[in-house]
């Protein structure tokens, strides 16, 4: 054969094996199904998972926040191949156009919100701080009372029947409000019957969220949870809610 024969053969060798590599290189790309990245992630708790003990105990929050609010991400992330338009709105304004789209992303898209805002007003019991000067007007304003508005809020939480939250919110003229939501829905969301407004406190009264320690007893629950409310992240939410930074 000689050597040109040689490198001939050993040429056609090396270009049929390459070849062949990129052939089986492309099925396997091919076949692999499309990955969707996810836009949405679980954000991790701002404490430990026993920070807000004795209000709250740390088995109750390892599951609330790893097992449920990871649910919601994920649950929310498989409808972006549906719904292309949730891979490019950020999670607050999806919540303003929320009857756009399917039950599905109207659960698990309140879901995240929902709870995303819920750890944030929680903090490790004297932590919290106290309402600042303008909240504090707010609030006397708008219920007569610190003390008054604390116990409207507490009938708004414990009568919501089944599933839900209670929100104190800033409505469009700039006045406090309280409400509440069944499910995962929240004042942002365009919905019949929604009192609508900035959510600037909530309170998770879904069973989950307190079942382990408190079981049946939400009153319980509701009362003990006022000692981890984190003013110092209301006070930073009341003084950016659109109607109170426009000084109406």
């Amino acid at each position: 054969m000689g050597w040109f024969g040689s490198w001939l053969s050993s040429w056609f060798s090396f270009g049929l094996s390459y070849g062949l590599s990129l052939v089986v290189g492309l099925a396997v790309v091919l076949a692999a199904p499309l990955q969707v990245a996810a836009e949405f992630s679980l954000p991790p708790l701002p404490y430990a998972a026993n920070g807000l003990e004795p209000s709250i105990d740390a088995r109750t929050m390892t599951i609330h926040h790893d097992r449920h609010h990871a649910a919601y991400v994920a649950n929310l992330n498989a409808q972006i191949p549906t719904f292309p338009s949730l891979a490019s709105v950020d999670l607050t304004t999806l919540q303003g156009s929320i009857s756009n789209y399917s039950p599905a992303v109207r659960n698990n898209g309140g879901g995240h919100y929902n709870h995303s805002l819920f750890w944030t007003v929680m903090a490790p019991g004297g932590q919290g701080g106290q309402p600042s000067e303008a909240l504090g007007q707010a609030i006397t304003a708008a219920f007569g009372s610190q003390e008054a508005m604390e116990q409207q809020f507490n009938q708004a939480a414990a009568s919501r029947f089944g599933s839900g939250w209670a929100w104190l919110i800033v409505k469009p003229d700039g006045a406090l409000a309280i409400t509440s939501t069944p499910n995962q829905d929240n004042p942002l969301m365009d919905l019949p019957g929604v009192e609508r407004g900035t959510p600037i406190l909530a309170l998770d009264v879904w069973e989950h969220a307190y079942y382990l320690n408190y079981q049946n007893r939400r009153p319980d629950y509701i009362s003990a949870w006022w000692d981890v409310v984190n003013w110092k992240e209301v006070n930073s939410l009341y003084a950016a809610a659109p109607s109170t930074k426009s000084g109406l």
